[in-house]
């Protein structure tokens, strides 16, 4: 199951790596993805509260929402696959890591090269002043210290545009790279999944590791249906000898 994987050793000992990464990433850290089968809320379609739809006209079950989400966050750690990713980037094997994810877990692991398409989790800002605060602030008040104004999470809602530079970022990584290497994503969230479609076009080569299919699996080099940590555990014992 997991033999043939020399190709992507050898791209990462040339250092041509990006990598993608989506929810199924943190499943090992213990977090609920609140978009899967299993992640439902209390009943309701989630997606209709992470949204601004929620933020203007549901204000009180919005963060309710995002205090049940933020207190998961500060309950769980980065997982095995973070530190080796942080490890492989420590070592210059990755160009840089392009994340749908909002839980700060690559950085904390200690990953720098991080870019959230999705905003992060781990703040929350004023919608008045603008200030920034630790999530932490937000399980116990809603309103800014500052101004009094309404606080929200500082992610990306459903809704909203993402963020220039982290976009800019992610075209100028998956342009570069000879190797796109998605990790637990569905590549069903757009313009996310423009990325690894916009390497492949470039010239890289595709590798996808997710418990399920993607609608990218047919343009991929190698498609691996494995626990994350399992393909990436064996990656690094691979790259040990050639060291």
């Amino acid at each position: 199951m997991l033999e043939g994987l020399e190709r992507l050793v050898s791209f990462l000992k040339s250092k041509e790596v990006v990598v993608f990464t989506g929810a199924g990433m943190s499943t090992a850290s213990g977090l609920p993805d609140f978009r899967g089968k299993k992640g439902l809320w209390k009943e309701k379609d989630p997606s209709l509260l992470a949204s601004v739809g929620a933020l203007e006209n549901n204000y009180q079950e919005f963060c309710e929402f995002y205090r049940w989400r933020i207190k998961a966050l500060l309950e769980a750690k980065p997982n095995e696959g973070h530190f080796i990713l942080a490890n492989w980037e420590e070592k210059g094997y990755v160009k840089g890591i392009i994340t749908q994810n909002v839980d700060g877990f690559h950085q904390e692991a200690g990953s720098k090269k991080v870019w959230e398409l999705h905003g992060t989790l781990r703040k929350v800002r004023c919608m008045r002043c603008r200030s920034r605060y630790e999530s932490a602030l937000f399980l116990e008040r809603t309103s800014c210290p500052n101004c009094g104004g309404k606080l929200r999470p500082d992610v990306v809602l459903f809704g909203e545009s993402l963020p220039d530079l982290a976009l800019e970022k992610a075209e100028e990584l998956s342009l570069s790279c000879k190797c796109f290497l998605v990790l637990g994503s569905s590549l069903r969230v757009s313009p996310a999944n423009w990325f690894p479609f916009l390497a492949k076009r470039n010239g890289a080569e595709l590798f996808i590791v997710n418990m399920e299919p993607t609608p990218l699996d047919s343009l991929a080099e190698r498609v691996i249906a494995e626990e994350i940590n399992k393909v990436l555990y064996c990656v690094s014992e691979k790259l040990q000898k050639y060291i």
